[in-house]
């Protein structure tokens, strides 16, 4: 059984070649797979279900035609696309999973996540999480205006490129200290989670931990089967329009 992991796409119209590839990615990749784990961020912005893009409603599309196919599709919330609720889900047969999914990767126990809860030396970051991610926040989130909607999201990836061109380095990164509460807590040997944008491996003495890459200039994928888990990409320009 393979099981293919992405996270970090940004679709957003303004970046045609990544949707091209995102495309591509699920007629032929996914198409071959049993799982597809959509680990947050596939979009640049999620102003709610009832985003009337062209580029909203491609994705789904899209994504409905590979569950269809009896792909299994799973979506983990990111920072930007944190809206994403239950109609996406029925529109596209997806399972919506919580911030921390637990499962099993080519027989090995791992633990799935965004990854931005483990940016615990970026405080300002973790008081707006904290914040916008209540409950309450989301329901009122989604019950503004359209409009209103599109000027918070613009608003606030305006701040956060602000902020970040501000930040030193290692703070944007996860704390060794938070992936290793986390993998011992629940007894894993392997974390697989994007939101850094610094695709890698990493060994400790504790597991392993494999962090997704953006995709830009490379789409990052990891594969885990039979014959291992492996982190994978491919030159996003390659892929021809019309293809």
């Amino acid at each position: 059984m393979t099981a293919l992991l992405i996270s970090d796409l940004h679709l957003s119209p303004e970046r045609p070649a990544v949707t091209r590839a995102f495309f591509d990615f699920l007629s032929n990749k996914a198409a071959t797979a049993k799982q597809l784990y959509i680990l947050g961020d596939l979009f640049e912005a999620w102003i709610g279900d009832d985003d009337p893009s062209e580029l909203a409603g491609d994705v789904q599309d899209q994504l409905k035609a590979l569950s269809e196919r009896g792909i299994e599709v799973y979506f983990q919330h990111g920072n930007r696309d944190f809206l994403v609720g239950k109609t996406f889900a029925r529109n596209t047969g997806c399972k919506l999973l919580p911030e921390l999914h637990l499962t099993s990767l080519a027989g090995v126990d791992a633990v799935l996540l965004h990854g931005d809860t483990l940016c615990t030396d970026d405080e300002d970051y973790q008081r707006f999480r904290r914040r916008y991610r209540r409950p309450f926040m989301i329901w009122l989130l989604r019950r503004l205006p359209l409009k209103k909607r599109q000027q918070v999201a613009a608003d606030w990836r305006e701040r956060s490129a602000m902020a970040n061109a501000n930040k030193p380095e290692n703070i944007m990164d996860v704390s060794g200290d938070a992936v290793e509460q986390t993998m011992k807590k629940y007894g894993v040997k392997l974390m697989v989670h994007g939101h850094t944008h610094r695709p890698d491996h990493h060994q400790y003495p504790y597991g392993e931990r494999i962090v997704l890459g953006d995709w830009h200039h490379k789409g990052w994928y990891v594969e885990a089967d039979g014959r291992g888990i492996s982190l994978n990409s491919f030159d996003i320009n390659a892929i021809e329009p019309g293809v």
